[in-house]
């Protein structure tokens, strides 16, 4: 018995070793036909051999027919199934000495760099980040502002009203128009000394051109204490201006009105041969304190809104705000 098994171990061994050998389909069929043949072939070869064995041998020798006979098919199958298209390996399809593929990587949009480093400004100079809703009702974005009902800022025409949403109160809801609503909300529930910043989206129904749009970016700076002054909000203006700009850029100061600061004043910016407003400023106006429950008598304050666009397209040289709404990847990569 053992000449037949030793013959069955010796059939298995050449079979594998000729199977993986294969490199080709047709290889693969010449060597199916040798070893797994059933017309001719060494597997009638083997098979022979069962009749040589005695009574008692045959049930373990036939045993060990059916496993090399499986053995060499299972492998076969295999190497067929490898050599079909679109089934190769893992190891075959992946080289791991290849260079790899750098991922493109995005990056913050220039506004965003830029309310960033107005945060980082901001912070250094002791202000606090605060935040407030984008849906307003008029009692925060007008009247506490000391804008009454006849002022041309609260035309509906100028605003964006929401028609179908209400205030706890049913009052009309808009969105906001300045971010100077958070500082009626802040002063609401906060005692003086206050030194905040509040940076987000405005919305007005501007025109839009190369310097304006529907939607823009503003900060909002209040700073309320006992003898706050103009020169200290003309003096940090001046400053953030330089910090964010450069020393060499040239701030200059108009009087203006606003309903909700007296003195007021606009802040303008050089541009190559022209000037460009950039924001408004002045002293909080006693009515606002009042409105908030603050007394005008023991506290003084000064409040500022600035574009962030502004800023923003002279401090990456644009020179057109609607290019960063735009969505051209090419353009907004290069900044």
């Amino acid at each position: 018995m053992m000449d037949i098994l030793n013959a069955f171990d010796e059939y298995e061994t050449t079979a594998l070793a000729a199977i993986d050998a294969v490199t080709s389909s047709e290889q693969l069929e010449e060597v199916r036909i040798e070893f797994l043949g059933q017309k001719k072939g060494k597997l009638r070869d083997i098979q022979s051999l069962i009749g040589k064995a005695s009574k008692e041998e045959k049930p373990a020798v036939g045993k060990r027919f059916n496993e090399v006979r499986t053995s060499v098919a299972a492998r076969l199958d295999a190497k067929s199934a490898s050599m079909e298209p679109g089934t190769a390996t893992h190891e075959d399809l992946f080289d791991v000495t290849l260079p790899g593929t750098r991922p493109h990587l995005g990056a913050l949009h220039p506004v965003t760099k830029t309310i960033v480093r107005f945060r980082e400004i901001m912070g250094r100079f002791g202000f606090e980040v605060v935040e407030g809703p984008e849906l307003e009702d008029e009692r925060h974005n007008f009247e506490a502002l000391n804008i009454p009902n006849d002022h041309p800022a609260r035309d509906p025409l100028d605003n964006f009203y929401i028609a179908t949403a209400k205030t706890n109160s049913s009052g009309p809801v808009l969105l906001r128009s300045q971010t100077s609503t958070v500082q009626i909300r802040t002063m609401e529930n906060q005692p003086p000394p206050i030194r905040i910043v509040s940076l987000g989206r405005v919305y007005r129904p501007d025109t839009i051109d190369r310097t304006h749009s529907c939607m823009f970016h503003q900060m909002e700076g209040l700073m309320v204490d006992r003898h706050v002054t103009m020169a200290q909000l003309k003096t940090l203006l001046t400053l953030f201006a330089h910090a964010f700009l450069g020393p060499d850029v040239k701030i200059r100061f108009r009087p203006s009105f606003f309903p909700f600061t007296e003195p007021s004043v606009e802040v303008d910016m050089k541009w190559g041969d022209s000037w460009m407003e950039i924001g408004g400023a002045g002293m909080v106006d006693p009515n606002v304190f009042k409105a908030v429950g603050y007394d005008p008598e023991d506290v003084t304050g000064f409040a500022f809104g600035l574009g962030i666009e502004r800023f923003c397209m002279k401090h990456f040289e644009v020179d057109d705000i609607r290019r960063f709404y735009e969505n051209d990847v090419r353009f907004l990569s290069q900044l």
